[in-house]
Formats: C-alpha cells, sequence, structure tokens
C-alpha cells in the first residue's frame, strides 16, 4: 500500500498557512479534479479524494493540530484515540470539586455524592460536501464514549459482588470532626476519606473496567443531516454522549459539521452563486446557455448585448432553510471571455464592426478613450 503523502504538500501549502489559504488552495484543486469535469479520469478522481482527506483534516483545528504534532497517526481512527482526542484525565469524570474540597477542607453541606448526574457531552466533527449540506444527507461517525462496564453494570463491583456500605462513615461519605477553637470545640462534617462520599466501597474490583463502573468505548453511528446546514454549525444527538453516574442520563453526542467548498457554486445565506463563462460573439448577440444547479442543469437565454457582471436569478434554486421549507435563489454572473490570437481575417470582421457600429453609446465610449490616448500622447 503506497504511503501517504503529506496534507500540506497534497493541497500545495506551506505548515503555517492559514485557513483561508486552505480553503483557496482546496477549491482550486476542487473544480481542476472534480469527477464532473473529468468524467472516467481514474487519476483524477484519485486526486479529487485525496484534495478532500487533506482539506478534512487541515481545516479543522483539532485535527490539524494532531496532525502536526504526529502526522497521519494523529488522525488515523484506528490509532490509539485519534478519533476522540485525547483526555488527559482518561475520560472518567474527573471532578474539579475534588480538588476545591481538598484545598477547603469540605466544610459545609456538600450535595448528594450518591444522588444520580447527567453524563457529559462529547463532541466530533464530520465533513460533508456542498450538495449533502444543501440536500441533506445520512452518515455514519465513529466517536469515542464513556459507558456503563458491561460486566459490572457500572456498580465497580466484580461479578458476583457488590459494593458495601463504608464502616467509616456508615455509608452516609460523611464524617463528622472535633475541632479545638478558641471558642471551644466545634464539630463539623467533611468528606469521608475511605469512600471519597460515595458512602459505598468495593472490595473486589471488577478487572475489566478497574472498579471505576466506566470503560471507554469506540460508537458507530448514523446521524441524519438535515437539508440546509451550515459549515461549522452544531448538530445535538440527544442521549448519545458519556453515561450518567448513578441512574442520572447520558449527555448529547454534539456533532460540529465541516462543509467542503465547491468547485462551481457559493454559498451566501440560503442564496448560492456561481459564474457563467460565454464569449464575445454570445455575449453581443444572446444564446441560450445550460446552468448548472443543485437539482440539475436548467436552460436560461441570456439577451443579446449582456455586460461582463450582468446578473441573472433562478428562483427558488438555492439551499432550504434549515429552519423551515423557505428556499433561497440562485444568482448567475456572467463573465465573457474575451478572444485570444485573433487571425487576421477575425481582426478585419472586428475591425469592420469597430467602424461601421451605429450604437450610440458605443459610439460615445469610443471617443472618451480616443481622446486619452490623444491626452497620453499615443
Amino acid at each position: 500500500m503506497a504511503e501517504k503523502r503529506d496534507f500540506y504538500e497534497v493541497l500545495g501549502v506551506s505548515k503555517g498557512a492559514s485557513d483561508d489559504e486552505i480553503k483557496k488552495a482546496y477549491r482550486k484543486l476542487a473544480k481542476q479534479y472534480h469527477p464532473d469535469l473529468n468524467p472516467d479520469n481514474k487519476e483524477a478522481e484519485t486526486k479529487f479524494k485525496e484534495a478532500n482527506e487533506a482539506y478534512e483534516v487541515l481545516s479543522d483545528a483539532d485535527k490539524k493540530s494532531r496532525y502536526d504534532q504526529f502526522g497521519h497517526a494523529g488522525v488515523d481512527p484506528n490509532f490509539g484515540g485519534g478519533a476522540g482526542g485525547g483526555d488527559p484525565f482518561g475520560g472518567m469524570g474527573f471532578d474539579f470539586s475534588d480538588i476545591f474540597e481538598g484545598f477547603f477542607g469540605g466544610g459545609g453541606r456538600r450535595s448528594n455524592p450518591n444522588a444520580p448526574r447527567r453524563g457529559s457531552d462529547v463532541q466530533s466533527r464530520i465533513a460533508i460536501s456542498f450538495e449533502e449540506a444543501a440536500k441533506g444527507c445520512e452518515k455514519e461517525i465513529n466517536y469515542q464514549q464513556i459507558e456503563n462496564c458491561h460486566d459490572c453494570h457500572g456498580s465497580g463491583a466484580a461479578a458476583g459482588t457488590s459494593p458495601k456500605p463504608c464502616s467509616a462513615c456508615n455509608g452516609t461519605g460523611q464524617v463528622r470532626i472535633n475541632q479545638r477553637t478558641p471558642f471551644g470545640v466545634v464539630q463539623s462534617s467533611q468528606t469521608c476519606s475511605s469512600c471519597q462520599g460515595k458512602g459505598k466501597t468495593i472490595e473486589t474490583p471488577c478487572s475489566t473496567c478497574n472498579g471505576t463502573g466506566k470503560i471507554r468505548s469506540k460508537k458507530p453511528l448514523k446521524v441524519s443531516i438535515p437539508a440546509g446546514i451550515d459549515d461549522d454549525q452544531m448538530l445535538r444527538v440527544s442521549g448519545k454522549g458519556n453515561a450518567g453516574s448513578n441512574g442520572g442520563p447520558s449527555g448529547d453526542l454534539l456533532v460540529a459539521i465541516s462543509v467542503r467548498p465547491h468547485a462551481i457554486f457559493e454559498r451566501r445565506g440560503n442564496d448560492v452563486w456561481c459564474d457563467m463563462p460565454i464569449t464575445f460573439t454570445q455575449a453581443a448577440l444572446g444564446c441560450e446557455v445550460t446552468v448548472p444547479t443543485l437539482d440539475g442543469k436548467v436552460k436560461y437565454t441570456i439577451h443579446s448585448g449582456a455586460q461582463p457582471g450582468d446578473t441573472f436569478k433562478l428562483k427558488g434554486r438555492g439551499i432550504q432553510s434549515v429552519h423551515g421549507r423557505l428556499r433561497g435563489d440562485q444568482y448567475v454572473k456572467v463573465t465573457v471571455e474575451i478572444p485570444k490570437n485573433l487571425s487576421k481575417r477575425q481582426q478585419e470582421i472586428l475591425q469592420e464592426f469597430d467602424n461601421t457600429s451605429d450604437d450610440k453609446n458605443y459610439q460615445k465610449k469610443k471617443k472618451f478613450f480616443t481622446k486619452i490616448k490623444e491626452m497620453f500622447g499615443e
């Protein structure tokens, strides 16, 4: 199997390239190697897929950071923890309240450690095409999730055993201590150090989860992406995050959407813009053109005398609003291609046109340009 090329090399940018430079480089390659523009060209298809993979990584700040540090292994989902990112505490529900309690002695009333607690949310990111964002699609993602251990069902105790009430605090999770002060002996409560406030101890920990009751696993999930979703929008999938504690509900899965730029279309709100190149002759005489849209190709008649920058609208050919059924429009801007390397006969025809034109606006502009040339001695 051939070794993967460096992603920066694939896009033709430096390692310090900005997000805008990366996007422009990808857009150029996507247009050059797009399958629609290169039918039955296997080499172009391979380069198009290679550019997509490189852009998916380098356009994502988290993946880009891991790629810069570890190379391809840092973003390979089959490499240790690549898909889910690093968690310095192993994702096992490290609670910062434990730190504060250690500093301040645990005085005062503490919330019940055995009360149901909701699991934390999990984040993932997926890259989709421009068309998939516009029309909606279903994608399968793989993400890292913390769930209850299957062997001990979240208790943390080995099979055939169960947690026991803590003998130090009699299962309350709190112990009373007496402190001498200038005002006499003061009694206060603090978290039990034997059970860390849980009110129970595990004599024989589960070997699968080491007594935590939780395991980290890689989960596949099919996600329905609604039509009209835009770049950097977040999709929330309820109940697919990390497992809760003490019977609490699971958190949610938050999927960040990255939309790859299109080789032809540009999105502005719910409208779609594109350029329509026509020849000098077509602009002068008018013509019928075939315009690409998200729904396929449509015919449109451009009037004679069309000017560069003229824009026409295809109503309802844009992108559906993600929050409703209203759909934007498509705007098509005319660009006129000026002919090069004219033959002598073609030059004579154009010169004849120039000399015989009775278009008042054209003659007025012609006189203006003649005066400019005279001013500069040309």
